[in-house]
């Protein structure tokens, strides 16, 4: 039944969103596959489904994280420039050219399983400081945060899933890196969102997103990232390096085993 639906789609985007809002993660990556497979959202509807689940759980951590002062500073602004024009591409690569989802999945395990573990070792075993990289330049920010946006709007995923480890990697604070990401996933959802709506007007095809589903993940994800920034400062540094590292080796496991089977 349709409010049963409901109801399971809220506490899942609520658990989800209460664990990965502390590192800058929407969740959205681990909610696709909850979609697939037991919510059974069609392709390619279940990309702006996952959109608006970010667009409506995302102001949640973000409230937190602006009342704790961690959304001053460019990051944010340099993420959201280059994930914006992407997304906008990606929808309509989604609609109109779609690389399979098979070929997603193994890019995805591809790029985040050894980026999880390596941070990971990274984080258990840190290099001495004269071995450490500097932080990334803002012009390779920026474009890294196209390609990830071309990459949210295919699939889905905000993107903080994405830019979150590799910058962290870089060696940018868990704690900048993570109200910067939701921003920037939380703009490319609203714009990503709406590129699909406009879409589904004028493309036949099951475009639109699930507005039942949708929604009630998003609430769940508002609380529980709430819930997720305001833990986030009682955290260590490390804690959360290895909270980020875990989740990315999760995701990149998940992934992996969908695309063999």
């Amino acid at each position: 039944m349709a409010w049963e639906s409901g109801v399971a789609g809220l506490a899942v985007g609520m658990l989800i969103a209460a664990v990965t809002a502390p590192v800058g993660v929407s969740g959205a990556l681990f909610l696709l596959p909850v979609q697939l497979s037991i919510f059974a959202v069609p392709n390619p509807a279940v990309t702006p489904t996952n959109l608006l689940y970010n667009v409506v759980a995302g102001p949640g951590a973000l409230l937190r994280y602006r009342r704790d002062g961690a959304l001053a500073g460019p990051l944010a602004r340099r993420l959201v420039l280059g994930t914006l024009p992407g997304v906008v591409l990606g929808a309509a690569v989604r609609v109109f050219v779609l690389p399979g989802p098979h070929v997603f999945r193994l890019l995805v395990a591809a790029l985040m399983l050894p980026l999880g573990i390596w941070l990971i070792t990274r984080t258990l075993r840190p290099a001495p400081p004269a071995g450490r990289r500097p932080e990334p330049r803002p012009r390779t920010v920026t474009g890294l945060a196209l390609a990830v946006g071309v990459v949210g709007g295919i699939y889905g995923i905000g993107g903080g899933s994405i830019l979150g480890p590799i910058l962290v990697g870089r060696g940018v604070p868990v704690a900048k890196v993570a109200p910067a990401a939701l921003a920037s996933t939380f703009a490319t959802s609203l714009v990503g969102a709406s590129t699909y709506a406009l879409l589904s007007l004028a493309h036949p095809g099951s475009i639109a997103p699930d507005w039942l589903l949708g929604p009630a993940c998003g609430l769940g994800g508002l609380i529980g990232g709430y819930l997720g920034a305001r833990l986030q400062p009682r955290l260590s540094e490390t804690f959360l390096r290895l909270l980020l590292g875990t989740l990315a080796t999760a995701v990149g496991t998940l992934y992996a085993i969908d695309a063999l089977h």
